[in-house]
């Protein structure tokens, strides 16, 4: 029993000043976890034991599903994570450090190595397959900037899990058991969920799905088609390739365009003096970046901006990008700010990506690679070629759905799980391989699997708040229970004492507002603030025999008889 008057808590009345969100507000003032650094936060013991909450919930059906649980640390030594180039691919995202011997170690940002060696040493024949392992763990990213109170911190718990199997077509099964895992998971954390098609990343692998909990404030921008059920966060979200006509396109034609280093500009220009029509889409906008060091060229319809995080995920091995800034351009004297188009980008040097959007055979406005000019029936395939067409342009609400063609609708949503296939990566870059049936060495193909534990609990804190407080779903509320007993006399704190051990009796947690310096008032605030679901009044309706039970959730007030109060709160949290 979570007694108040002895329970290690402090509710706080005001924001605090560095809260963006509503979870980080809420469970800062709450009192279930407190900022000791930018991205690093303690928990509480209201804080901890709905986190270990989560953590069973996860256990008990990682554990239905026949998936074992192992435990690695967090500080680890370099060397695999240089076999496999994370070091390099996660740069400075990851902690790294020296031992008093000079040795280089790190705090694993995962752990895909270490359960790729474990798996290594144990296990040799092909036998000893299907396998999935996991387990519940700190992870540490140097996270350029963390925000968002515990949705995105630099320490946070991560329950991470990997499938090893000989086959692709076994693959595929234990990536489906993860799903259904999943699904059962999140689920009974009462979450409201869509899964959506994603991007490997650094990762590496083929098949990728995210698990997105819709939210405003979340950082996860993703794509819905209402029709057809299609989802994609906007990274892999396919664009439809326009129909080429085949209306013939005159000579590529250099105009003056006077004072045009924009697409606005430009437009304005061309519908003055072409009468009119003219529209953004019509231009083909060249932005260039530098990318691993290399100048890159990518090409998008003048309407859309380019999305460089949706470009960096498409890709792979790319490290570092950025835009062009004043100092490029001045190393590149042939690139006129404002005026470049993609005919001279050979002489140039300049690798050209283009939207899909920018098909062979179609014409557009693009600059002449002249000051003040534009180049008008511009052919992709006869007046420039592109080098690899990728998908880069912005994602919009109204695009059209890759599989029905039905306008999308945009929503955010906070990343609480991502699961996807790995292949051979890491199993080849480890040297984890098998004997099989005929005593051939075959190469492991692994799936990773992983759910955000920590952000778990503001992800639910965001979905299920209201404007008094937070308000949990039963599974993982720090008590099922949260009895209030007020007045001056002993009798109330003796019936809610009762009612408790009655409450634990049935096997339901309770927590127990015993405080005889706190008025009614702070008492009430502070079990809207906390947001246990069922909050049990003992206080002014004993003298009818009665106590009072509010439902947080709905704020529903019921009067339930005091000889029937446990059997009847049982019922309302069953």
């Amino acid at each position: 029993m979570l007694r108040m008057s002895t329970l290690f808590l402090r509710t706080l009345r005001d924001d605090p000043a560095d809260a963006e969100v509503a979870s980080h507000r809420l469970l800062v003032r709450a009192g279930y976890v407190r900022r000791i650094a930018a991205g690093i936060y303690s928990w509480l013991p209201l804080g901890y034991i709905t986190l270990r909450n989560i953590e069973r919930v996860i256990r008990e059906e990682m554990d239905g599903a026949g998936f074992q649980e192992v435990h690695f640390p967090a500080l680890l030594p370099v060397d695999a994570y240089e076999q496999t180039n994370r070091v390099a691919e996660y740069g400075p995202n990851l902690f790294k450090l020296k031992d008093r011997k000079g040795g280089d170690y790190l705090l694993a940002p995962t752990h895909e190595e270490m359960f790729t060696l474990m798996v290594k040493s144990e296990y040799s024949s092909y036998k000893d397959l299907p396998l999935s392992i996991y387990q519940i763990q700190t992870k540490y990213r140097d996270e350029a900037r963390p925000r968002s109170g515990i949705i995105r911190g630099r320490e946070f718990v991560m329950k991470d899990s990997y499938s090893f199997d000989l086959t692709d077509e076994g693959l595929d099964e234990s990536y489906n058991k993860h799903r259904d895992a999943y699904i059962k998971t999140f689920d009974r954390l009462g979450m409201r969920y869509n899964i959506v098609k994603a991007m490997s990343g650094a990762m590496g692998g083929s098949r990728s799905e995210e698990f997105l909990a819709p939210c405003p404030t979340g950082e996860d921008t993703y794509v819905l088609c209402e029709k057809c059920g299609y989802a994609a966060n906007v990274e892999a979200m396919v664009t439809i390739v326009p129909e080429v006509g085949t209306k013939v396109i005159p000579a590529l034609q250099v105009i003056d365009t006077p004072n045009t280093p924009t697409i606005d500009s430009l437009v304005t220009v061309l519908n003055e003096r072409f009468g009119g029509g003219y529209t953004g889409a019509d231009t083909l906008k060249n932005v260039l970046l530098v990318a691993d060091k290399k100048n890159i060229a990518v090409l998008v319809p003048g309407d859309r901006e380019v999305d460089i995080k949706r470009l960096q995920a498409n890709l792979p091995g790319v490290e570092d990008i950025r835009l062009f800034e004043d100092a490029d351009f001045a190393k590149n004297p042939g690139l006129v700010k404002g005026y470049v188009g993609p005919q001279d980008a050979k002489k140039f040097g300049l690798t050209v990506y283009a939207d899909p959007r920018i098909a062979l055979g179609t014409g557009w406005i693009s600059g002449a690679n002249k000051k003040d000019c534009h180049a008008i029936n511009v052919v992709n395939g006869r007046d420039f070629e592109v080098d690899a067409y990728i998908e880069s342009a912005e994602v919009r609400a109204g695009d059209a759905c890759p599989d029905c063609g039905t306008p999308v609708v945009i929503d955010r949503a906070i990343e609480i799980g991502h699961i996807f296939q790995l292949g051979r990566k890491y199993a080849e870059a480890l040297n984890l391989t098998v004997l099989d049936s005929d005593g051939k060495s075959r190469v492991v193909t692994m799936g990773s699997y992983g759910i955000g534990v920590s952000r778990a609990v503001a992800a639910i804190a965001e979905q299920t708040h209201d404007g008094i407080g937070l308000c949990w779903p039963a599974e993982i509320a720090p008590a099922k229970v949260h009895i209030v007993a007020t007045g001056k006399d002993e009798n109330p704190f003796n019936v809610a004492e009762n009612i408790a051990v009655e409450l634990e009796k049935l096997g339901l947690s309770v927590m127990l507002d015993d405080r005889r310096d706190a008025s009614p008032g702070v008492k009430f605030k502070d079990a809207e603030l906390i947001g246990i679901p069922i909050i049990v009044v003992v206080g002014k309706a004993l003298a009818e025999g009665n106590v009072e039970v509010r439902i947080r959730r709905t704020g529903e007030r019921l009067d339930v008889r005091l000889a029937d109060a446990a059997g009847e709160i049982a019922k309302l949290i069953s």
